[in-house]
């Protein structure tokens, strides 16, 4: 049984986004192969679309569209957000998820986001699933560096007044977790997102959850 008085092992806990909390990696897949078809490139694979995942836009099409010349970028750009917004509203948070930030918020643990997506997409994101009030700051690809440069963990560190050793991140790639060991933070994997958990171990996360219910248990024991 969680005992709610027991001291805090973090403070800070901070989430990527899809893939996470919010159940959309299957979507950024789809589009992101839609959007190579569209400038003339090779359709990428399932799973190579599925790694990108978590890096900044540019650099996330790029890698996955390794065919596709520079000059075509900002087009790619274009047709990937133009997929996107076509579905966007069909996306959901996973189950759990609001249940979980809520009785993390009652123990007074900071809440953050730490995220490829880009301002604006983040907001809408935010503000389409009333969640807005539920994090106390956040941090996206466009306006800091990319994953799994530290930078943007490190600023939310900064502006929350919390050090590395009391702060967890949270998320379903690679890329998180190695933005987590470059800042000198703890991680969670969680394994029904983009990226196999299997890729995880070479970031020793504190454990890998494989639901949020599973998450949010271990987080009211453990964090």
């Amino acid at each position: 049984m969680t005992d709610s008085n027991r001291p805090l092992r973090f403070d800070l806990i901070a989430f990527d986004w899809d893939g996470t909390l919010y159940d959309s990696t299957r979507l950024i897949v789809r589009c992101i192969q839609a959007a190579v078809i569209d400038v003339g490139g090779a359709k990428p694979s399932e799973n190579d679309a599925a790694w990108v995942i978590g890096l900044g836009l540019a650099e996330a099409l790029a890698r996955a569209a390794p065919d596709v010349p520079k000059e075509k970028y900002p087009e790619l750009g274009a047709r990937y957000r133009y997929h996107y917004l076509q579905h966007q509203d069909d996306l959901v948070l996973f189950d759990g998820v609001l249940q979980m930030l809520d009785a993390l918020r009652a123990r007074d643990h900071k809440l953050a986001v730490a995220t490829g997506k880009s301002r604006r997409g983040l907001n809408e994101a935010l503000k389409s699933v009333a969640l807005r009030d539920r994090f106390d700051a956040s941090r996206t690809a466009d306006e800091t560096f990319g994953k799994p440069h530290p930078r943007m963990l490190l600023e939310l560190m900064e502006e929350l007044d919390v050090p590395p050793e009391r702060t967890l991140m949270i998320g379903d790639t690679t890329h998180d977790l190695q933005l987590a060991q470059n800042a000198g933070c703890a991680c969670v994997g969680v394994s029904y997102g983009a990226h196999e958990p299997a890729s995880f171990d070479e970031f020793k996360p504190l454990h890998v959850a494989h639901s949020v219910a599973d998450l949010e248990s271990w987080l009211l024991d453990n964090a």
